[in-house]
């Protein structure tokens, strides 16, 4: 069972979503909030598996309310889904920086709708290789710096493809494929890569990746080692 807060001072956005996520078998949601901080402490009380979490809200905004899930250790199971009117803007980056799993505009379509909270609950980034290119290359352009630097000079060479990889969006399975690894291997070495870069998860990976300058925006492949 997929375990859901619902955290938007939208009343009526909030109950369209939780009766679209309350007519599914797997999925259940435990809490609602209107306001970011009124969230978090239910986010505390229920650690859901998911936190849909509005940008922009009134007492505590939703970057904020994402930045302390993250950095609160015993919340660490928790998969925030940043939920947003505007699309691409600054503001989701920030929110993808403090720690967000990927995000959701809100008039996306039901069936995706479902479709994404599942992918957010395995883990998952929700972020397409097309729309990272697009965050990253219009929110990331700063060379690299020694703190980055040292901290990919801790990876391993196939830490540093694994990661690579992970920026153009391919799933364990697939890096699997394209390293000529066990998915299990992939999966270790994704998991390591985010042990050292002190990534939360792989939407955060993704991130650090680009402002590392692991990875280069805009070039025409996705993603390119530098």
């Amino acid at each position: 069972m997929i375990r859901v807060v619902l955290v938007d001072d939208q009343q009526l956005l909030r109950g369209g979503f939780r009766a679209l996520l309350e007519a599914e078998d797997d999925i259940e949601v435990v809490a609602e909030a209107a306001d970011g901080r009124a969230g978090l402490k239910l986010i505390r009380e229920h650690r859901p598996d998911i936190a849909l979490v509005d940008i922009q809200m009134p007492v505590m905004d939703g970057i904020e309310a994402t930045r302390r899930i993250a950095a609160d250790p015993e919340l660490a199971g928790v998969h925030v889904v940043i939920l947003t009117n505007f699309g691409l803007d600054e503001y989701v980056f920030n929110a993808l920086r403090a720690g967000a799993a990927g995000f959701l505009v809100k008039d996306i379509e039901p069936d995706d709708f479902l479709h994404s909270v599942r992918v957010a609950a395995r883990g998952d980034a929700l972020l397409a290789p097309s729309i990272t290119r697009m965050l990253i290359g219009r929110y990331v352009a700063q060379p690299l710096t020694p703190a980055a630097g040292a901290a990919l000079n801790e990876l391993t060479n196939r830490e540093r493809e694994a990661v690579v990889l992970v920026a153009q969006g391919l799933s364990n399975d697939q890096i699997a494929d394209r390293m000529a690894i066990s998915p299990m291997t992939a999966k270790t070495h994704v998991n390591r890569a985010m042990i050292k870069l002190q990534a939360r998860d792989r939407a955060q990976l993704v991130v650090l990746a680009y402002e590392s300058g692991l990875v280069a925006p805009g070039s025409a492949d996705s993603a390119r080692p530098h």
